[in-house]
């Protein structure tokens, strides 16, 4: 792969740092995180100390007052260690959750959290998701009432990612459940063994085993009125403004997950013999992975334009709508194609591709599924 035109000695260094990373202290151990459906909290410390965990957040904290770009890498490179679960854990922490924390918060909060945050001490998940609200965020049930100086919350949210291990949670809940649409919604900070806040249940997932996913149940939670993020009753256009960032990220660690598959599937087949010859000695077979990777190459750009659109400030609401849609459908093509061209042994839990295809799957789903994006491009046509 090339690379963009964004990129500058800077992002190659920091692209290096982070592969010796991933090579040393992930690629051998997280097999055991798969069986142990988590991803070790000392790894995520390590990863804060290295510098990963705030790279886009103000440096009096500890961050790096870095661009989208960066972002993009990170997930980038996330995605081509090939154990998807790891790669979530970690870009809902940075790129989904936390973000809630700094772009609302008040001062004595980031003053209170987000150093924990970026040294990784305090991991962050994001509660929207609920059994009936996905991606239609306006109708969510989950209640807030204020109470004096608290609220009380009471609702269940469903399919949390870090949801299980999490010390610090961003709750969407209604505060006025009579006004219309979008408005009614606001962004709660929970802590973890706030009483009534309970994990009802972890989660048993298809792909990404080793994040750790919950269902959470909210019952009488008293939240003190300090812990509101950002203004009361706008949470939704929070929401909304993150999902640009939560979106863009996934599709690079999409496009992360389809680059290491071909790689691994080109090789797998320039060795492998069929009827007296290599596999890619076969035209079809070299035909069919060289279209796929002209594809992931072009998405890649596009990935990558769109992270400097960000970080210029400019609206990219369509480019990032696309970029969902496109690489979501898109690893799974890849996918499908290096599972079909390892035969049988793309069927066994021994091989890297099998867990790929796994982890690959909810990429169409997660964070706006491709119906929902078809849609937002559609708008703006």
């Amino acid at each position: 792969m090339n690379d963009p035109i964004y990129f500058t000695d800077e992002h190659r260094l920091f692209r290096e740092s982070l592969r010796r990373f991933i090579a040393g202290d992930i690629e051998p151990h997280a097999h055991k995180w798969e069986e142990d459906g988590c991803v070790p909290r000392e790894v995520l410390r390590k990863m804060g100390e290295l510098g990963f965990l705030g790279i886009r957040y103000p440096s009096e904290y500890g961050g790096a007052e870095l661009d989208t770009v960066y972002s993009v890498l990170l997930a980038e490179e996330l995605g081509r260690s090939t154990f998807g679960g790891f790669a979530i854990t970690v870009l809902v922490h940075t790129d989904m959750a936390s973000p809630h924390l700094v772009n609302a918060g008040r001062p004595d909060q980031l003053k209170r959290w987000l150093p924990g945050v970026i040294r990784g001490d305090t991991i962050t998940a994001v509660a929207v998701t609920e059994p009936d609200a996905g991606s239609d965020v306006k109708a969510i049930r989950t209640r807030a009432v204020r109470d004096g100086d608290h609220y009380v919350l009471n609702g269940t949210k469903m399919f949390i990612t870090n949801g299980v291990h999490a010390n610090l949670y961003f709750v969407a809940a209604k505060t006025d459940t009579e006004a219309k649409g979008s408005r009614g919604i606001s962004i709660f900070a929970v802590e973890k063994g706030t009483p009534g806040f309970t994990v009802g249940r972890a989660l048993d997932k298809m792909g990404w085993r080793s994040s750790d996913t919950a269902e959470l149940v909210f019952d009488g939670v008293r939240v003190p009125a300090e812990n509101i993020l950002g203004e009361e009753h706008l949470g939704f256009y929070a929401i909304m403004r993150n999902f640009q960032n939560e979106r863009v990220v996934l599709g690079a660690q999409a496009l992360g997950e389809a680059q290491k598959a071909l790689e691994i599937t080109t090789a797998y087949v320039k060795e492998r013999k069929a009827f007296g010859q290599s596999l890619w000695d076969k035209q079809t077979i070299r035909q069919r992975l060289a279209m796929l990777a002209s594809k992931v190459e072009a998405a890649r750009h596009l990935v990558y334009h769109c992270a400097w659109i960000d970080a210029q400030g400019k609206d990219c609401v369509r480019e990032v709508s696309m970029i969902k849609a496109l690489c979501g459908e898109l690893v799974n093509e890849v996918m499908y194609t290096c599972q079909q061209f390892h035969g049988g042994m793309g069927y066994m839990r021994e091989t890297t591709i099998e867990r790929m295809v796994r982890d690959a799957r909810v990429q169409t789903i997660g964070g706006g599924a491709t119906e929902v994006m078809l849609e937002e491009v559609a708008k703006r046509m």
